[in-house]
């Protein structure tokens, strides 16, 4: 028996349709947000300590307190961790497509509210940011699983992972978008409403219209979650949701027949016995079970390790990477710029790197990984990211000597390039594939969160790390740490872990999600089990 459902695979083999391309819009659209949501307050956060933390009596330009730039900067991880755990879950418990809608409105709401975040005194202001920033996490949270989950039960298995890959590179496109906009916030008020720079006229540098301006940046996230709302409200459930765990196969071959131009005509004459067949073979192990332990456990201890791993690296260097430029003398002194030129300044840096670093790794994946297979992409990625640190970490003294910072530049983009034409896209497919259909959600936000986390202990870790050695040299409010240089060992070292852990995670390229996951064979007794065996998990080595 090779399958209980021939809806399943009529999906597997369905031709590459204009629907598929929909539903990576559609998908990719919640993507777009998260990143935009999630980096844009990377864009505005000296704007804010210029702002709310004013001192007349300094020589340089207010900035947030350690513990308030934290705050702002992580809460919105700390939500989608939380999310991603919730959302996964309840993604298996109640179908993929209605609390997919849930997820978006959640962040319609909180985009639009921490951009009118209001209070009598700083503190008050940072305290409702970071009040609608959690919950705003916890919306994008959600979107993980339920994105990835609901591409890969979507996708045919000969082009799934360029759909999955094409959802996640909508990333990068986010990231590229809060850039622009912040750069035409920036040159629209500054354009408007001119200021002396800091060291001239201190209180005249940070005009009160720039209040507007990171409002502005913020709520216009709302805007694109809101254009997909409706279309996300259109899509019919996963057919292998309701086919493998509703027990509805039926519902599913009508599902499909309605989006996907499949061959399903004598499908419903089937449907009943399909139905008897499932309900005979149901396999029920959960979660904690020993089964799973025994057929996924390695799977998810690889998904999960990798991911954390990933993320420490990835979201240290995201967050700051202003702080690197500043480091590299590739942004002015704070104090020789007003408020806004600084804002557009940064803004321009980090649109820089998106374009050029961030943006062609995701598509390179898109276009190579149905091709080379996830397992290469992400154990050469974890490699090259490794090399690329260690290039920048050795001879760190020498590219923070003037003149040598195009160099460092170039090195910085090609570890992003890597990142994302390696593990940032292959953890984010591979959870979505090898687990069973009633656990894929779960499985999926287990490992992601993993990967929060990882971007938690990476912002917050990294923030204190990076701060020089010297105690005069620190940002205001912050201890020594062990300088820049040390901390790209630490992250070059994480990377490491990461390589020698994908050796955990089976290869899914060009394979069913059942046999993957092993629900083909659960309830059958094959005559040459070996075989069988091999088809399921599939050891790295053996692609």
């Amino acid at each position: 028996m090779a399958h209980d459902h021939k809806v399943l695979d009529a999906l597997d083999a369905a031709k590459t349709q204009w629907y598929h391309f929909t539903a990576v819009v559609i998908a990719g659209m919640g993507f777009f947000t998260d990143a935009y949501d999630l980096f844009s307050i990377s864009l505005v956060t000296k704007l804010l300590g210029r702002i709310y933390y004013f001192d007349p009596s300094s020589k340089t330009p207010g900035s947030l307190p350690p513990n308030v730039s934290a705050a702002v900067n992580g809460v919105a991880f700390c939500g989608t961790l939380t999310g991603q755990l919730f959302f996964g879950w309840l993604g298996d418990k109640m179908g993929r497509k209605k609390v997919y809608g849930m997820t978006l409105m959640l962040m319609v709401i909180c985009c639009l509210a921490s951009g009118l975040s209001f209070g009598s005194s700083p503190k008050g202001v940072m305290a409702t940011l970071c009040f609608f920033r959690f919950w705003l996490g916890f919306g994008i949270g959600g979107d993980y699983p339920l994105s990835a989950t609901i591409m890969s039960e979507y996708a045919n298995k000969r082009t799934r992972g360029a759909f999955i890959a094409a959802v996640f590179a909508m990333q990068g496109f986010g990231n590229l978008t809060g850039g622009i906009v912040a750069i035409v916030v920036s040159a629209a008020f500054k354009a408007r409403f001119d200021a002396p720079a800091y060291k001239d006229d201190p209180a005249g540098s940070t005009v009160p219209q720039a209040d507007y301006a990171w409002r502005v940046v913020l709520m216009f996230g709302a805007i694109p979650a809101l254009l997909t709302y409706y279309w996300r409200m259109k899509m019919p459930e996963t057919a292998r949701y309701t086919a493998l765990v509703a027990k509805n196969a039926k519902k599913a071959t009508a599902d499909m027949a309605r989006v996907l131009n499949v061959e399903l005509a004598d499908e419903q004459r089937k449907a009943e016995e399909e139905e008897e067949l499932e309900r005979r073979a149901r396999e029920e192990y959960g979660l904690f079970s020993r089964e799973f332990a025994r057929r996924h456990g390695l799977h998810l201890l690889g998904t999960t390790v990798c991911w954390f791993m990933l993320d420490i690296a990835f979201y240290s260097q995201n967050l700051f990477q202003k702080d690197i430029y500043a480091a590299v003398n590739w942004l002015p002194k704070a104090e020789t710029m007003n408020a806004l030129e600084e804002m557009f300044r940064i803004s321009r840096a980090q649109t820089l790197v998106a374009l050029c670093g961030t943006i062609p790794g995701y598509w390179f994946t898109v276009f190579f990984i149905d091709i080379v297979g996830r397992f290469a992409i992400q154990l050469g990625g974890f490699f090259f990211m490794t090399a690329f640190m260690l290039g920048l970490a050795v001879p760190y003294h020498h590219w923070t000597t003037p003149g040598n910072h195009a160099g460092f530049v170039v090195m910085y983009a090609f570890t992003f390039f890597f990142a994302n034409f390696g593990p940032n896209s292959t953890t984010f497919i591979v959870p979505a594939e090898i687990f069973p259909a009633r656990l894929r959600s779960t499985c999926h936000g287990i490992s992601s969160a993993a990967g929060k986390s990882g971007a938690i202990v990476g912002s917050f870790g990294f923030l204190y790390a990076a701060q020089s050695t010297d105690p005069t040299k620190t940002d205001a409010g912050y201890p020594p740490g062990i300088g820049m240089r040390n901390s790209l060992f630490m992250l070059a070292g994480c990377n490491v872990v990461g390589f020698l852990f994908t050796f955990l995670v089976p290869e899914s390229k060009g394979k069913s999600l059942e046999e993957l996951s092993g629900e083909n064979d659960e309830e059958e007794a094959t005559p040459e089990p070996s075989h069988s065996n091999h088809q399921t998990v599939p050891t790295n080595l053996s692609e």
